[in-house]
């Protein structure tokens, strides 16, 4: 509704209730005073002659005092035509204040502006109060059908299903009717069985999310809107799933403290997300933990512009550090985050250094001069087919970037050092995985011989972040082009990026030295389900709208991705969500002898070679090219010596 429409309306409503208040004394004059005599005519035709003694004055006081009571109580701010029983009880309990007033004048004021007298006021009152709820009735009444003939003429509209009959639903409800929006409400779902079939500002409850399908088909409902901004990511994931066995597009609220931001409900509605699909329980943090680490601290952040990064600079400056220092060699995304931080965080006490972890004397300059207490290394390449056509850049900068933050946190005292790790580097298939186990065991070792604490936080995907599956499926649909997909039974765990983050800053307080955090990433996911339910909940059909293409694994890619090695044990934390794996010994001299070979083996750049120190590194790194090799090594060697294989049986 346009605001000069409600202006209108309002002066009307109270034009109205002036009249109301007007004919209420009027009648209760003709029903108590009509057969005296000694009472001036009070016939209709001598209403003007009221000015001619109190009584006009006396009503005008009257209406006076009741437009200013509903005023104040904000009855002329109601948008009547979605009003409810709490709004016609605020009007009521506004007439009687009033009416209160006017008796309590009335006993205590000898006064001509007080002509009747106190039991008149309540009769008074009572008419009233019945007749300000009466023309609000009305009014409704009369918008309703007003409203109804605009739907029906407004053809070619979104023909919306509310699921959710509570406050949400409710507010969305009056908004559509409120106009500014292309919506035809065709009834509401809720599982509360006490509203089912009732109507709820003039919409019936259709059924239960299990009637869902049913109800879009027999209605030809366009889109579904999950207006329950209090709903769990586990029940909205049950509820949305329901959803994607219709072909409509589903839309929902944004949770209860991001729809604080929006001036109408509608304005919040937003497409579903993909971890809306994800069926898990929301993380609970312990917040006293993390600022007891973090507070009065100097923090650095390596790799602080990347998807992992950022968010950790993110929530790291809101347990306020002394410093936080943020290291990156990429300037791009180093900038974005500094704008991003100045304009939301104005007053947050970070800086932003331009550097590469694979530096070493850069990195001990910066470390000599900024002496951080906390480190959070981060800076990694993570790309598995980049890395493994490249591999010589993934030992120089994940394994040897590691390596020169891990000894400056050594050398110039940091109290803690927390490597973000994955879930690749166990069992890998890949140099990005392998190349990650090794900074784990580079840790690890380092930690024996140091006094700073050294841990390790592995996890799974996260959602959204650079480069991953989630965001080429959205490009890929947008674009209405197939998706493409490495395998129909793939699986990987999913966790969004706060939340990833929130439980590394929680797992690094319960530090100790030369552990592996795993973070529970709830049930793993098929990725051929995420995008058949993306394609779905876009409003379109696989295989007619999009077709999903299987292109085959790409090397070093798993199926299926795991969080433990078989040596490691598991114990659980304080947080349900955080484990423990039992800490490793690892020599340091003996692996820097090691981790020499490697080194010489990238600088030769030759990609086979570097697989195959990789692999006298991490004993769990399983390369079909090296055993492809290793396999045509001995059939060469049994061509040459063909008795060396011969076995004679008794």
């Amino acid at each position: 509704m346009k605001p000069y429409t409600k202006q209108i309306l309002r002066r009307a409503l109270c034009l109205v209730d002036v009249i109301v208040v007007f004919f209420a004394y009027l009648f209760i004059d003709f029903l108590l005073f009509s057969h005296e005599t000694n009472i001036p005519n009070i016939s209709f035709l001598s209403i003007l002659n009221y000015k001619l003694n109190y009584r006009f004055l006396a009503v005008f006081i009257a209406a006076v005092v009741h437009v200013g009571v509903q005023w104040v109580i904000g009855s002329y701010r109601v948008l009547w035509r979605v009003s409810g029983l709490r709004d016609y009880c605020a009007c009521m309990y506004g007439g009687f204040i009033a009416s209160f007033i006017l008796i309590i004048g009335s006993l205590l004021i000898q006064n001509p502006f007080f002509f009747y007298t106190w039991d008149v006021q309540i009769l008074v009152g009572l008419v009233s109060v019945f007749g300000f709820v009466a023309a609000r009735l009305g009014l409704k009444s009369v918008m309703k059908v007003y409203q109804a003939r605009k739907c029906v003429a407004n053809q070619g509209s979104i023909r919306l299903l509310i699921v959710g009959a509570g406050g949400g639903g409710i507010r969305i409800i009056s908004e559509v009717l409120d106009g500014g929006t292309n919506y035809t409400i065709v009834g509401l779902i809720d599982d509360d069985i006490q509203k089912q079939k009732m109507q709820i500002r003039g919409y019936r409850v259709l059924g239960t999310r299990k009637d869902i399908p049913r109800v879009c088909e027999k209605y030809d409902v366009d889109e579904v809107l999950i207006a329950i901004p209090s709903l769990g990511h586990r029940e909205c994931s049950s509820i949305i799933e329901i959803i994607t066995k219709t072909n409509c597009k589903v839309r929902v609220l944004p949770s209860l403290n991001e729809i604080v931001n929006y001036d109408r409900f509608t304005a919040g509605i937003r497409d579903v997300q993909i971890e809306d699909l994800l069926p898990r329980d929301s993380i609970k943090l312990d917040n006293q933990k993390i600022m007891g680490y973090i507070r009065d601290k100097v923090v650095l952040v390596t790799g602080g512009g990347g998807s992992i990064g950022s968010e950790l600079c993110r929530q790291i400056l809101k347990f306020a550090p002394k410093k936080l220092y943020i290291l990156d060699i990429y300037e791009n995304n180093a900038y974005d985050l500094q704008m991003d931080l100045t304009r939301k965080m104005p007053n947050s006490p970070f800086e932003v250094i331009i550097a590469s972890v694979r530096d070493k004397d850069r990195i001990d300059s910066i470390f000599e001069q900024i002496r951080p207490n906390l480190v959070f290394h981060a800076a990694a390449h993570k790309h598995v087919p980049l890395m493994e056509h490249d591999p010589a850049e993934a030992i120089k900068n994940n394994v040897f970037g590691t390596y020169n933050v891990a000894e400056a946190a050594d050398r110039y005292g940091a109290e803690r050092f927390v490597l973000v790790s994955t879930d690749k580097a166990v069992n890998p298939t890949n140099v990005m995985g392998a190349a990650k186990r090794v900074c784990e065991m580079i840790i690890q070792s380092i930690n024996a011989k140091s006094n700073t604490e050294y841990v390790a936080v592995r996890f799974g995907n996260v959602l959204g972040s650079n480069g991953s599956v989630v965001p080429l499926f959205k490009k890929q649909i947008a674009e209405r082009s197939p998706i493409t997909l490495t395998h129909k039974e793939i699986t990987r765990f999913f966790m969004t990026i706060p939340e990833a983050v929130s439980l590394i800053l929680e797992a690094a307080s319960y530090a100790r030295g030369g552990e592996i955090f795993i973070l529970d990433m709830g049930q793993p996911v098929k990725i051929y389900d995420l995008a058949v339910n993306l394609i779905r909940l876009s409003g379109l059909e696989v295989g007619r709208d999009i077709p999903i293409l299987i292109t085959g694994l790409r090397p070093g890619e798993k199926l299926y991705e795991e969080l433990l090695m078989n040596e490691e044990g598991l114990r659980a934390t304080t947080n349900e969500k955080i484990f423990v794996a039992k800490p490793m010994t690892l020599d340091w001299d003996a692996l820097g002898t090691q981790l020499q070979l490697l080194r010489e083996a990238a600088e030769s750049g030759d990609a086979l070679q570097i697989k195959a120190k990789l692999a006298d590194v991490v004993p769990t790194y399983v390369n079909k090219e090296l055993q492809v090799t290793k396999k045509k090594d001995i059939d060469e060697s049994d061509a040459e010596n063909p008795e060396a294989g011969t076995k004679i049986y008794a």
